[in-house]
This record gives C-alpha cells, structure tokens and sequence, in this order.
C-alpha cells in the first residue's frame, strides 16, 4: 500500500467459518484495489482453524491484515476492533462465512462518492443451499440523498430500520468522528439494531443504492442465529438500548412506537421458536418477555401489534396475560 490513506476498509470479523474462509478471501481478491484496504478479525475460534486459514489465504490478499482477539469477545466488539484499526476514508464490514460480487466494493465507492452522503445502503443477496433470493432495502428511493430520519416511520410497515446489516453498505469515516458507527461492546445478536437507530436518528445524509453484490449465507450451523443458547437473549438488551437512546429525541414519542413493534415483532418471533432454546434458556425467555410486555401501557401494545398477524399477538398475549381487544 502507498504511503497515503486507504479510500477504502473492509472489516472482516471470522468465528468458527474454517469452511466459508476460502470463499470469502478469494471474493475479497476479486474485489481488491491498490487503495482498499482488509481487515481480518479473528475472534478466538474455538472450533476450527479459522486463523491458520487465514494466515495462509490472506497472502494472496493485497494489504490484508489479521487481528487476532486475545479472547472471545463477539461479533459487536469484533467490529469494533476492526474500525479501530481501519484508516479508510470510508468503511464497510463483511461476515466470514458471506462473499461478494466481482468489483462490488468498487461500484459501493463510487455510489457514496457521487451521491456525497454519509453512508449508503445497497441490497443483498440471500444464500440458503443452493437456492438465492434477492432482498431489497425497503426505500423506494433510490440513487438520490435523503433525510435518515425520513426511513424510519411509518410504525406498520417494513422500514429501514427493520433492515440493520451492517454489511449492506458503505459509511463515511465522519460518522466516526461524530461518535456514530461503532457497536455495543459485547453484544453477541441484534447487534446491529441499536447501530442502524443511531445512523437514521443522528446522521444527516444517506442513499439507497440498487448494488446486489453481498452474498449472505443463511442456515450456517455455526452461526449464532441456529443456536439456541443464553447468546440470543442478548436482542433484550439491543433494544433496550435503542429505547433508552430514544429517551433524549426530539421525536421520541413517534419514534418509539416503532420501536416498540420492533421489539415486540422480534420477541414474537423467538417466542415461536422457542422449541430450539436449551429448556433453562426457553424459560428465561419467557420470563424476560413477559417483563417487556409487562412494562408497555394497554394503548402502547395496542399501537404495536395492530395488523401484526393472529399467532404473533396470540403468542404474546398469553406470555403477558390479558392484552383483549388487540387487533391481529
């Protein structure tokens, strides 16, 4: 690498993805640029030999670097570590089991370059087996700067903070020094929720770019969201800290209804796949969303459930007792 900046850092978190590892490596050289810059966090595998994997893939990887975690720390404190150490003018993360398109970090530079936004958010591609399937961000908008906090609301419909990848996108390093971009320390799932909040409340630009170039695994045996241990409780305290963020707003009374929805939407849907939990952790579930409910008024669960579907109201209603007169 010359002597001036990156335009660009990748940051790359790897747990356990031995497997994956080659793939993505190789989708990173396919992508590589005398100005790009990747970051490799290895975070204390204990599985596998993800980080000889790495050492070994990464030297055919133009200024790539691996940091490897004294200890276990997550997927949040994993990216942290990773912007700590990124010197790009602009950032973007990338999951070690996932892969990206030929030339896509390229086309993500040249998006936020023109546009002159503080952060870009693309599509993706999503990868069960052998079967993909495009999801895209839910702004119609697109290739033109906007407001945030304009793809916030409506409180019922699907927004872009019901979208939170990280990896689905590219920001500019001033969001850094506003005290924006990095992760709650420790989080290890919905790690992603307080983050996006934060960008659509505090940052003043961004765009939705129709770029399709990350591939996001689904089913991964490894991955976090296939295991059902006390590491999923962890999306409690994601949104209790988007709440308690939300508290200084000057739109928190709006703003908290969506919230709210997305709290409840995401307690709905680990309350019906509770048969996954490990027995101790099912229970602590129920007895944590029964708090949750428990703390929202009858109008505010009325707000949150309207039009949400007969068996995610059910199911909350019998974990809080009562809530008659919700619509489904």
């Amino acid at each position: 690498m010359t002597n001036r900046s990156p335009r660009l850092s990748v940051i790359i978190p790897c747990f356990n993805v031995e497997g994956y590892i080659p793939e993505t490596v190789a989708s990173c050289v396919n992508n590589a640029r005398d100005d790009f810059e990747f970051l490799f966090v290895e975070d204390r595998s204990t599985k596998d030999h993800t980080y000889e994997a790495l050492l070994e893939l990464t030297k055919r990887l133009p200024n790539s670097r691996v940091i490897r975690h004294e200890r276990n720390g997550g997927l949040a404190t994993a990216r942290n570590t990773g912007i700590d150490a990124a010197d790009g003018c602009y950032l973007t993360f990338l999951d070690g089991d996932d892969w990206l398109a030929p030339g896509y970090l390229a086309d993500l530079v040249d998006r936020i370059e023109r546009l002159d936004v503080d952060f870009v958010r693309t599509d993706h591609v999503q990868v069960t087996g052998v079967n993909r399937m495009v999801h895209r961000a839910p702004e119609g908008r697109r290739h033109t700067p906007l407001d945030p906090r304009t793809s916030i609301l409506p409180v019922d419909d699907t927004t872009m903070v019901d979208y939170p990848y990280a990896w689905a996108g590219v920001y500019h390093r001033r969001l850094l020094d506003r005290g924006m971009l990095r992760f709650h320390d420790g989080l290890r799932t919905a790690e992603d929720r307080p983050w996006i909040w934060e960008l659509h409340r505090r940052a003043e630009s961004y765009a939705v770019a129709s770029l399709r170039g990350v591939f996001y695994r689904r089913g991964v045996a490894s991955s976090l969201t296939q295991i059902g241990d006390v590491r999923q409780l962890d999306f409690f305290r994601s949104f209790d800290l988007v709440l308690a963020e939300l508290a200084d707003d000057p739109e928190a009374d709006r703003l908290r209804k969506k919230a709210l929805r997305n709290y409840c939407v995401v307690i709905a849907h680990q309350l019906l796949q509770r048969d996954r939990f490990e027995r101790n952790v099912a229970a602590e579930l129920r007895r944590r969303a029964a708090e949750v409910l428990g703390r929202m008024t009858e109008e505010q669960l009325n707000e949150a459930l309207l039009g949400m579907g007969e068996e995610r109201v059910q199911v909350l209603r019998r974990i809080r007792g009562g809530m008659k007169g919700v619509a489904a």
